[in-house]
């Protein structure tokens, strides 16, 4: 039987990944490079530059060069590029690359006797791109915000309030701070597009999923919006790419690729995207508003599927486009993974310990709650990192520690995600924290949903490669649909599975619930509300039975 490929390409903060499907068998091949590993010169650490200033923090675009040559070498190695029907790109979202007048002539053309890199490195008019983890723009975003009015108008007219990762704010410190340079930037991309242009040898335009994430559109109209482009830099507009609202074929590979790497020259390219938005089709979100996916992460992600907008008053989350048109929510937590080991380690754990304490303490823990600000936060915004307990929470107590972090992290999940208008039936949970059953329980407890943990790690790449099926094969009039390709690739990836019980559900949802409990003490800490003293002796007398041992 031929092969019927699709390649997914992920590049990620720290590594890219090449993921191949085939139509024919349904089998999923891999292969991923690490940055730090692979390319010692550029001294990244996590796949980023450490800089003097701890809240800057670029990627050299060079590297990803370096990177992407390796990876169609390694593919052609294996035999696979003369198969690869279709190609869709992924990439860490919010970055941004800065490229001259001679980017178009170079990309256009590439010499297949040599490398990518030698060919391409003099077409930057910035050297390095800002990633999603530089917090260095917050006067610009301020600058910005006042522009537009305030936060919310921000968020309405963009998906989300000035944020300081995000390419309008970091656009508008380059400008400041280095005009001349900003002069000779004739092309301002995001990674995703920046990648995408690099395999058909010309500039592409950039998706909604990614390009929603820049506070430069407007979501509504899904165009640039004149007034958050007048906001953060002169003459913006012509050095952006093309805003597209889903997904379309941009092209086909380029001459350099068919003969250097081997590929067909048929072969289509997808506009590439973010990975929060391929994760959503990775995952088998696309379509589905009924399923959300919590990541835990680092930081820990709570995101769906939007098939409308919702004009809820909100300064918190973000909304992003998807590969059909409509719209995802996300909603991110830095203190994520790290403020859970802080915990694990404080108490010399581990991981099997801290679920098991999870697993056998009750529900509610006896209205003792803890704010885990180990780390400044997002969502809600605490600039200062400050842990904070209430109810009596001693801090030498291990097992209350435990489930009080556990369990502030998911109300915190639950209750800032009200605006997004849904109630989960079912949350798919991903990433290193997927395989602690004990944090599966909480989730399941506190949203009242079926929790299920997915075994895919690469739900990025996954999702480009789907993506790159879909529309690839439509535009050819095959009609294939999205739920036919997650059914082939996405579905059976189910490890765990735990279902939440009633008499527990209701110990966070009752009119005097843990989660009222929780909510009194965030604005407390945040300045806007009372001492939640009195809502905690409350919630104690309402749930006697869970004053002990489960």
């Amino acid at each position: 039987m031929a092969k019927e490929l699709f390649l997914g390409l992920d590049l990620s903060t720290q590594s890219l990944t090449a993921v191949v499907i085939d139509l024919s068998n349904k089998e999923i091949r891999q292969n991923s490079l690490n940055f730090d590993d692979r390319y010692p010169s550029y001294k990244t650490e996590g796949g980023v530059i450490i800089c003097e200033d701890p809240k800057v923090v670029h990627s050299d675009p060079r590297m990803w060069i370096e990177a992407l040559d390796d990876i169609l070498n390694w593919l052609k190695e294996k035999g696979l590029t003369a198969h690869i029907r279709g190609i869709g790109v992924s990439a860490q979202q919010h970055g941004s690359v800065y490229l001259n007048q001679d980017a178009p002539v170079a990309l256009s053309l590439l010499n297949p006797s040599h490398k990518m890199l030698a060919q391409i490195q003099n077409v930057f008019s910035r050297k390095t791109s800002p990633v999603w983890m530089d917090s260095s723009t917050n006067k610009e975003c301020l600058e910005i915000t006042e522009s537009l009015g305030d936060d919310l108008n921000v968020a309405r007219l963009t998906g989300s309030i000035a944020t300081e990762r995000f390419a309008g704010p970091q656009i508008r410190k380059f400008w400041k701070e280095g005009r001349e340079n900003y002069e000779k930037t004739n092309y301002i991309s995001l990674i995703s597009s920046f990648v995408t242009s690099l395999l058909i040898g010309r500039l592409v335009p950039v998706d909604a999923g990614d390009g929603f994430g820049m506070n430069l559109a407007d979501i509504r109209t899904g165009e640039w919006s004149e007034a958050a482009l007048r906001a953060t830099a002169p003459d913006l507009k012509r050095r952006l790419p093309q805003l597209v609202t889903k997904d379309v074929v941009v092209g086909n590979v380029s001459k350099y690729l068919v003969e250097r790497y081997s590929f067909n020259p048929d072969t289509k390219v997808i506009v590439g995207s973010g990975d929060n938005p391929c994760s959503l089709v990775g995952l088998g979100l696309i379509g589905e508003p009924n399923i959300s996916a919590i990541s835990l992460g680092t930081s820990d992600t709570y995101f769906g599927y939007m098939p409308k907008l919702l004009d809820k008053k909100r300064s918190t989350g973000h909304i992003f486009g998807t590969a059909n048109g409509k719209y995802m929510f996300l909603i991110c937590f830095k203190n994520g993974s790290l403020a859970r080991e802080q915990v694990k380690n404080s108490y010399s754990l581990s991981w099997h310990e801290f679920s098991k304490i999870l697993l056998d303490t009750p529900p509610g823990n006896r209205g003792r709650i803890m704010l885990p600000y180990f780390l400044p936060e997002i969502t809600p915004l605490m600039l200062e990192p400050e842990v904070s307990r209430f109810g009596g929470l001693a801090k030498e107590d291990a097992q209350a520690n435990v489930r009080a972090v556990a369990e502030a992290q998911v109300m915190a999940m639950y209750l800032h995600s009200d605006w997004t208008g849904h109630q989960p039936k079912s949350i798919l949970v991903t990433a290193g924290g997927s395989e602690n059953r004990g944090l599966l329980k909480v989730i399941s407890h506190v949203f009242g949903a079926e929790v299920r943990s997915f075994e895919v790690k690469e739900s990025a790449a996954l999702g480009a490669a789907i993506r790159a099926v879909y529309c690839c094969l439509n535009n050819e009039g095959a009609k294939i649909g999205w739920n036919e390709l997650i059914e082939m690739f996405v579905k059976g990836h189910v490890a765990h599975v735990v279902y939440p019980s009633p008499n527990d559900v209701k110990i966070y949802h009752d009119k005097h619930g843990l989660l009222s409990v929780y909510e009194a003490c965030e604005k407390f800490a945040l300045g806007i509300g009372e001492n939640p003293h009195r809502k905690i002796e409350v919630f104690k007398k309402q749930f006697p039975n869970h004053d002990g041992p489960k």
